[in-house]
């Protein structure tokens, strides 16, 4: 009897493997383009990125040519980044993860290769826009309205395939993940056609173009980029440690509150504005209700890995995932932080502000589609990481130079806030106090730099399948047993 549920199990567990080959080989040529391109112009955003760094230490650097001045590089920086980097890396850590959760293989593969290629058509018009000055001056939407146009469709396109992998599913659980993909996928065209619409194409009137500016800029992390984020980490965290999330329920009310609160914020950077008083403090209630989701998706994700932190010495994946989730609940509290009008009176207009936008779409995002990307990759290329240390090095660079970032600009803007409060203080004098921690900001910036050009370097070998082929995935340390390396694959 014994013998005959260990041949059906061992059976299963061939099929079960069988099955997910081949759904990795059906997402390898979308999930290759869209990693190729976000990696592209994750390059191409930190030049901008540097360029626009040192511009703020030296402003008359490189003033010889109009089209890098600073008000032009930070936009295209900032997009590149936004749309040419996150979303691109989303989409197809997203996408792998739907045919996986969904147990099927990928459907309809032209339809998202198409996408891929409107996609990145529409960010090189975008960025050249930018650059020429044909660039909007609405934060988050700069690219020209025949560039928004051509990331509407491929993302319509997304949108589109989405529903069809989750309708013809296999039939059993819905993850949790699969909730927050399917969420996002659907949010993230209704807010970026209605902020095009309401901005760009049709603008309407007044100090309500600021009420949707910031409705958009918020939500597109919140409801774009959080999601995919949470939905990466609820798959990996519990599969390289090959157990469970800690609890089903936790879940579903992060999942729900995240959805009913989330949408109201972004008012309260309009705090001191000419808008509705009713507006900016259901925003700021908003704002703070935000704990709930926060907190409870931290709990989840911690007992989770609790008794097990020591996977994170060997996992490259984990050790960046885990990374990432705890910069989404320090991102998400000092958020809700800085919705307080005694505290938001300080921070608002200052450094403080982007150090807080890189904690979220960096520290907490990018990490974690970094994890995704040494997790999936070696799946649907059939080939592992060829080196452990460029992949150390990696976390390493990055790791410390978004850490330099978020603490120099934090501490930086607080002081700038506080000396321009002070009346006794002159505004040519707070510029003087944040010198320091803006040329702190530029060396942060060259460490995640080289971070980013060990990653590209270690992405391009994978794909020319460097060295050895190996029969293990490549850890930290070759101390992991083999029962652990196998519940990670």
């Amino acid at each position: 009897m014994n013998e005959t549920l260990t041949a059906d199990s061992s059976a299963a567990a061939e099929q079960a493997k069988r099955e997910r080959a081949e759904i990795d080989a059906s997402t390898r040529l979308p999930v290759i383009l869209f990693y190729g391109s976000a990696i592209f112009w994750l390059l191409i955003g930190t030049l901008f990125a540097l360029l626009a760094s040192f511009k703020m230490n030296a402003p008359q650097f490189l003033d010889q040519w109009g089209w890098l001045t600073f008000g032009r590089v930070r936009p295209a920086h900032l997009n590149a980044v936004a749309y040419g980097w996150a979303a691109p890396a989303g989409i197809g850590t997203g996408l792998w993860l739907m045919a996986r959760l969904c147990r099927t293989p990928l459907r309809h593969t032209k339809l998202l290769i198409s996408a891929a290629i409107f996609w990145n058509i529409g960010i090189l018009l975008g960025i050249f826009g930018i650059l020429a000055g044909d660039g909007r001056s609405i934060e988050w939407l700069e690219f020209p309205n025949y560039a928004s146009f051509m990331l509407f469709v491929a993302f319509g396109f997304i949108a589109v395939w989405g529903v069809i992998m989750f309708r013809f599913r296999q039939p059993g659980h819905v993850y949790v993940s699969q909730w927050y993909l399917l969420a996002a996928f659907l949010w993230f065209p209704w807010l970026y056609s209605t902020a095009n619409l309401l901005l760009n194409f049709e603008p309407i009137q007044g100090g309500a173009q600021g009420a949707v500016n910031w409705w958009y800029g918020h939500n597109a992390l919140g409801l774009w980029f959080t999601p995919i984020g949470l939905a990466t980490a609820y798959y990996l965290i519990p599969k390289v440690l090959g157990r469970p999330i800690h609890s089903y329920y936790l879940s579903i009310l992060g999942f729900w509150t995240l959805a009913l609160f989330y949408s109201w914020n972004g008012m309260h950077h309009l705090i001191g504005g000419p808008f509705p008083a009713w507006l900016v403090s259901a925003s700021v209630v908003a704002s703070v209700m935000m704990f709930i989701p926060v907190i409870t998706t931290a709990i989840n994700h911690h007992m989770t890995v609790r008794g097990n932190f020591q996977a994170l010495k060997w996992s490259p994946t984990l050790r960046f995932t885990v990374f990432g989730a705890m910069c989404y609940t320090l991102a998400s509290v000092q958020g809700s932080f800085m919705a307080i009008p005694s505290l938001n009176i300080i921070t608002h207009f200052t450094h403080y502000t982007v150090g807080h936008a890189h904690l979220g779409l960096y520290a907490f995002f990018t990490m974690i589609m970094f994890g995704a990307m040494y997790y999936i990759l070696p799946r649907v290329v059939g080939w592992e990481w060829p080196s452990a240390r460029l992949i150390r090095w990696h976390f390493w660079l990055v790791a410390i130079g978004i850490g330099m970032m978020v603490v120099v600009l934090t501490i930086g803007g607080v002081l700038q806030g506080l000396a321009l409060l002070d009346p006794g203080i002159t505004f040519m004098a707070t510029l003087d106090y944040t010198k320091p921690w803006l040329f702190l900001r530029s060396v942060s910036g060259v460490l995640l730099t080289a971070g980013h050009i060990v990653f590209a370097v270690s992405f391009t070998m994978l794909l020319l399948k460097v060295g050895v082929r190996k029969e293990s995935p490549t850890l930290f340390g070759a101390e992991q047993e083999s029962k652990t390396e196998a519940a990670a694959v």
